[in-house]
């Protein structure tokens, strides 16, 4: 590993910490307007995989809003949470906080919003591209220079909106497709192949034959064969954003609070609640018939259209 690439990494992570820490005196210098967030019970280690039916939220109001909102945007590092809690899985806080800012100020804020997402963008690339690792290195390597960094808070970019109509929220559960190629399936495989390591429960030998085995199936398939990977994404809380005079709707994932800066008390946009999630309670306005697929390898969410 270079050296070079050590000190930027430290480096980078110091001025993602002092431009957060900046952030956070001037909006707490600048008028509170509203706030409402929502938080979410906490995922305790051993239970990141568990499947999520029911979520039950709190809410919290005005200052209190808003200083758990920018405690939330602070912490990046394991010793900022509870040991109990699971580094695997990223705590959540949706919701919004609306700040009075104008002129000189709104530039202020906006300029240091845009640097902390920066230096976000900066660190994720240091650690998944430039340091030339595979994804199931990197843990022991961030954790190694940046012991206890929560990457998944440390990634995760801050929303700024300019005074919308409504903020609304709500839930999405969706599967993430993606259709694949073959030759992109069996390249894969070959590189964990080689890679010559174990995946627990199994002995090194042990899962190179299971991962010949997939091998072995992918390769035996026709080649009018049309493969997808269908993974299914957890729930997650998203916002609503209107804009009356665009007569336009965008939806965000919304993980952690939305800033919202307003000129003054009139343009203050309408927050909705965030309801407790039921999946059994789930109404589908459309949900269009899903293609009959076969299920080939069940730990790369591989699916393939013929019989197997």
């Amino acid at each position: 590993m270079r050296y070079d690439l050590i000190s930027d990494l430290h480096d980078c992570a110091n001025s993602l910490e002092r431009a957060l820490g900046e952030m956070r005196e001037m909006i707490l210098a600048q008028p509170l307007l509203i706030a409402r967030v929502f938080s979410l019970p906490p995922v305790e280690k051993g239970h990141e995989h568990d499947a999520v039916t029911e979520i039950a939220v709190e809410q919290h109001l005005g200052e209190a809003a808003r200083d758990m909102a920018l405690a939330h945007f602070c912490r990046l590092f394991m010793q900022h949470q509870s040991e109990k809690l699971s580094t695997k899985a990223a705590v959540r806080l949706p919701g919004a906080i609306c700040i009075e800012a104008s002129g000189e100020q709104e530039t202020a804020l906006t300029d240091q919003i845009t640097l902390v997402n920066q230096y976000k963008a900066r660190l994720e690339q240091i650690i998944t591209v430039e340091s030339g690792l595979p994804s199931e290195a990197r843990f022991e390597f961030v954790h190694q220079h940046l012991r206890g960094l929560i990457t998944l808070n440390a990634y995760r970019t801050i929303t700024l909106l300019q005074a919308p109509d409504s903020l609304r929220f709500g839930w999405a559960n969706k599967h993430v497709i993606k259709n694949v190629k073959r030759e992109e399936i069996i390249a894969q495989l070959e590189k964990s192949l080689s890679a010559n390591r174990a995946q627990a429960p199994w002995t090194r030998e042990q899962w190179a034959e299971k991962v010949q085995e997939e091998l072995e199936s992918v390769r035996a398939l026709p080649a009018s064969a049309r493969l997808k990977i269908k993974r299914p994404v957890k729930v997650q809380p998203i916002a609503r954003v209107w804009r009356a005079d665009e007569k336009k709707q965008t939806q965000l994932a919304c993980p952690s609070p939305v800033i919202v800066l307003c000129r003054d008390r009139t343009q203050v946009p309408v927050l909705g609640e965030l309801l407790n999630y039921n999946a059994d309670k789930i109404q589908h306005r459309y949900k269009p018939a899903a293609e009959p697929l076969n299920l080939l390898i069940p730990r790369l969410h591989l699916w393939v259209d013929c019989p197997i």
